[in-house]
C-alpha cells in the first residue's frame, strides 16, 4: 500500500478579515497549513498534495518543503471540486488521505489507524460527536447503525439537524473508489458546490463500507475559520504542551502563561515563571531557571544557568552556570561560556564571553571575543560599526575595563591588561598595560551658575 495525502488549502477564509489566506495564519508559532503538512509527512505518505486557490503565491512561501506537489483550484467549486485537481496525481492502487489545511491539531495516531483501515471495500471517515453540532453536516445512519450519507447542514430536515454526530471532513479511502465517485458528483445543493461529502453516499451505493473513526479530543478536529476560533485552538494546544511540560518534571509557576511557538527541551529539575515565549528552537538544560517575561529564540541553555525577568536571548549558546539579566538582551552569534554573567540592561550581538567574564550592567558589546575572567564596567561599548562596515574587538584572558569606556574598533586588548574608566580606547594594549585615554580634568574657580 502506497499513501498519497491531499490537503485542500484553497479557500479564502473572508471571516479572518484579513489579506492573508487563512490557511497561513498561524497557531503556535506555525502555519496552520505547515502544522498539516508536518502531520502527513510522519505517516510516511508516498506524496503530499496541496490545493491552492486564494493567495496560491503566498500559500507556496509560506511552507518549509521540498517533497509538495502544488495542484490549483482556479474556481473554487466545492471540496469534491478541490479533490479533483489533485487526483490526477493519484497513482493507481494508493490509499488517499484527505485532510484540510484549517484544521491544523490533527494528530497521527489518530489518522494512522484510519489509513491501516482502508481496503478496495473499505473507507475511513473520522466523525465526532458534539453537544452543539450547528454549522457541520450530520452523519446518516441506517437502521444497522452504518454510515450511509453526510447531509449538510444547510440541506439538512430539522430532524437530521438533531444529530449530534457530525462529519470531520478527513477521510481515506482506496484511489479507485475515490476516483470512479469524483466524476459522479453532483452541484444541485443550495451552495452549488462539488461536495466530497457526497463521496460517502456514492460509495456506499457501489457496496463501500464505511468505518468510523473518532478522535481522542475534539480540538482534533476543530476548523478555523475566524480570529476567535484560532485564539480558542492556540489556547488548547499551549494547555496541551504546558500539561506535557509538567508531566516530563517541568516546573511551571502558571501554566496558563507559557507560549510555545517551536520545539522546546527540557531537562530535569527546570523551572519556568509567568509570560515566558519559547520561539524556534530552544534546549534548556538541567536545573534551568528562567524568570518572568522572558522571550528565548532559537537558544541553547546549559546547566544550572539562571535567567532573570525580561531577559531576550536569540540566536545564541548559553553554557553552565551562567548569570542572565534582569533585562538583558543577547542578539544572533552570542556564546556565553560556563561561569560567565551578562547583567541588567546588556546587549550583545555576535560576541563570546569567556568562562567566569562578567559584562554586568548597561553595557553593549558586539562583533567581540572575550577571554577568560575578564571584567567589563558599565556603561561600556564597543564601537564596531562606521555606518558601512563591522569590525572586530578581542579582549584577553584576565582584561579590566573601567566604566564609561569606548572601545573603537579593530581593536586588540591582551592579557591582563587594564583601561581606565571613561577612556575612549582606539588603539591595541598590550599584555599587563595600563591604558587611560580621557582629557584632564580642569577646576575653574569663580564660576557662575546659570539663572533663569
Amino acid at each position: 500500500m502506497t499513501l498519497h495525502v491531499i490537503i485542500l488549502a484553497a479557500g479564502q477564509g473572508s471571516r479572518m478579515k484579513s489579506d492573508l489566506p487563512k490557511v497561513i495564519h498561524p497557531l503556535a508559532g506555525k502555519a496552520m497549513l505547515q502544522h498539516v503538512i508536518d502531520t502527513a509527512a510522519t505517516l510516511g505518505a508516498s506524496g503530499i498534495h496541496v490545493v491552492v486557490g486564494h493567495g496560491a503565491d503566498k500559500v507556496k512561501q509560506s511552507v518549509r518543503s521540498e517533497n509538495i506537489n502544488w495542484c490549483l483550484q482556479e474556481q473554487q467549486l466545492g471540496t469534491g471540486h478541490a479533490v479533483a485537481q489533485a487526483l490526477p496525481l493519484i497513482p493507481n492502487s494508493a490509499t488517499v488521505l484527505i485532510l484540510y489545511g484549517d484544521v491544523p491539531l490533527i494528530k497521527a495516531e489518530t489518522l494512522a489507524a484510519m489509513v491501516q483501515s482502508v481496503s478496495p471495500g473499505q473507507m475511513s471517515l473520522l466523525t465526532v460527536d458534539m453537544e452543539n453540532p450547528s454549522g457541520y453536516g450530520r452523519i446518516i445512519r441506517d437502521s444497522n447503525g452504518d454510515i450511509n450519507a453526510i447531509v449538510e447542514e444547510k440541506d439538512a430536515t430539522e430532524s437530521q439537524r438533531l444529530i449530534n454526530e457530525i462529519n470531520t471532513g478527513i477521510l481515506a479511502i482506496s484511489e479507485q473508489t475515490l476516483r470512479d465517485c469524483i466524476p459522479q458528483l453532483g452541484n444541485d445543493n443550495s451552495q452549488g458546490e462539488y461536495y466530497l461529502t457526497d463521496v460517502i453516499e456514492l460509495a456506499v451505493s457501489h457496496g463501500c463500507r464505511v468505518e468510523s473513526f473518532h478522535p481522542r479530543f475534539e480540538q482534533e478536529v476543530q476548523g478555523v475559520n475566524s480570529r476567535l476560533q484560532l485564539c480558542e485552538l492556540e489556547c488548547w494546544y499551549q494547555s496541551q504542551l504546558a500539561e506535557q511540560l509538567m508531566l516530563d518534571g517541568v516546573t511551571l509557576f502558571d501554566p496558563h502563561r507559557i507560549d510555545i511557538r517551536g520545539e522546546l527541551s527540557c531537562g530535569k529539575d527546570l523551572t519556568i515563571d509567568i509570560n515566558c515565549v519559547f520561539e524556534g528552537t530552544v534546549d534548556l538544560g538541567d536545573r534551568v531557571s528562567i524568570g518572568p517575561n522572558c522571550v528565548l529564540k532559537n537558544t541553547r541553555v546549559g546547566n544550572d544557568t539562571v535567567i532573570l525577568a525580561n531577559s531576550v536571548l536569540e540566536d545564541s549558546i548559553v553554557g553552565e552556570h551562567v548569570n542572565i539579566g534582569p533585562f538583558a538582551r543577547t542578539r544572533p552569534g552570542t556564546v556565553l561560556e560556563n561561569h560567565s554573567k551578562v547583567g541588567n540592561f546588556v546587549e550583545t550581538k555576535n560576541t563570546t564571553v569567556g568562562e567566569g567574564s562578567k559584562v554586568n550592567h548597561l553595557s553593549y558589546v558586539g562583533d567581540t571575543t572575550i577571554g577568560i575572567a575578564t571584567n567589563i564596567g558599565a556603561g561600556t561599548i564597543t564601537c564596531n560599526y562606521d555606518g558601512a562596515n563591522k569590525f572586530k574587538t578581542k579582549l584577553g584572558d584576565r582584561v579590566f575595563i573601567g566604566s564609561n569606556t569606548a572601545l573603537v574598533a579593530p581593536l586588540s586588548i591582551d592579557n591582563d591588561a587594564t583601561v581606565g574608566a571613561g577612556s575612549t580606547i582606539t588603539g591595541d594594549v598590550s599584555n599587563g598595560q595600563l591604558a587611560v585615554a580621557r582629557s584632564r580634568q580642569k577646576n575653574i574657580d569663580g564660576w557662575t551658575k546659570p539663572t533663569k
